[in-house]
């Protein structure tokens, strides 16, 4: 039986990548939350879950305002799970939209159970929310005109574009400040706004997470004039963003995620919203962790 994205080849370079994805996976809040999640859910037989219209292929809103993505599949198939769990039958899912800029306020506020989005784990967000063991691994990237600076250096005095309230956004001001280079930073409300601009020449380089970057290539009208890193300069963690101290939630998440990961479904629906895409090395490695057995 296919699991875990089959992975059964250990390599030495990646057991650094794997360790920090288990660490993140076993790493649990103190504090519990005052509302019981699955209560709720289970009174309520709804779910509601929160998804980005601006993160594809982990989230976005197609025409007709039908979510899809790698992360919605995976929260829609989490509910699945945690009604059979609950034993209620089949779970009402109920979609709500947020942003980059709400979409832990939601969570905070009680708007939404479980946030299913590009959602990379950080310490400074785990003080707001907590998070599900981890379902993907990226890493921040540039993404380039053909006829542009081909390397970081060359962005010294040009313009470049970043998705506001992202951990790139983060990520990118301090790594020109370690480089020691000069350039004008444009934040852009959403991705296809920042391919936009690249393609009309408004700015020279935009970044964002390498898996958004190939997909955005997919959606130009000449993706040849394009070209996008293999390089990264950060390692995103991405996981399930889950209401801050209810354990009994996670733990049925978290059980929900690995039966996906160990079953093969997680796998399936990489294939479903990757297309050819191959997942990388850490990828692999991170599938093998998140399916924690009983």
């Amino acid at each position: 039986m296919t699991t875990a994205f089959d992975l059964l080849r250990p390599a030495k370079k990646t057991l650094a990548a794997a360790a920090l994805g288990l660490l993140a996976a076993l790493a649990v809040p103190a504090e519990r939350a005052e509302a019981q999640t699955l209560e709720q859910i289970k009174e309520t037989t709804t779910v509601r879950l929160g998804v980005r219209a601006d993160a594809a292929p982990f989230s976005s809103i197609v025409e007709g305002g039908r979510p899809v993505g790698y992360s919605v599949d995976l929260c829609v198939a989490v509910a699945g799970q945690i009604s059979q769990m609950l034993g209620v039958g089949s779970l009402s899912v109920e979609f709500v939209e947020v942003t980059a800029e709400n979409r832990f306020d939601s969570l905070v506020e009680g708007r939404i159970d479980l946030l299913c989005g590009a959602t990379s784990v950080t310490l400074s967000r785990r003080e707001m929310i907590d998070f599900s063991s981890p379902v993907f691994v990226d890493g921040a990237s540039v993404m380039l005109r053909a006829d542009g600076p081909q390397s970081f250096k060359e962005l010294d005095g040009k313009v470049i574009g970043v998705r506001g309230g992202t951990t790139t956004e983060e990520a990118l001001e301090n790594t020109l400040i370690r480089q020691e280079i000069t350039a004008t930073v444009m934040s852009v409300a959403d991705h296809a706004d920042g391919l936009a601009a690249l393609e009309g020449r408004s700015i020279d380089a935009y970044f964002a997470d390498q898996s958004i970057l190939m997909f955005l290539t997919t959606k130009s009208q000449e993706p040849s004039r394009l070209m996008v890193s293999q390089n990264s300069f950060t390692v995103e963690l991405y996981a399930l963003g889950l209401p801050r101290g209810d354990s009994e939630f996670r733990l049925a998440v978290d059980r929900a995620l690995a039966r996906l990961f160990r079953g093969g479904a997680a796998k399936s629906l990489f294939e479903k919203n990757f297309g050819e895409a191959q997942p990388s090395e850490g990828l692999r490695y991170l599938a093998r962790f998140s399916a924690l057995p009983e």
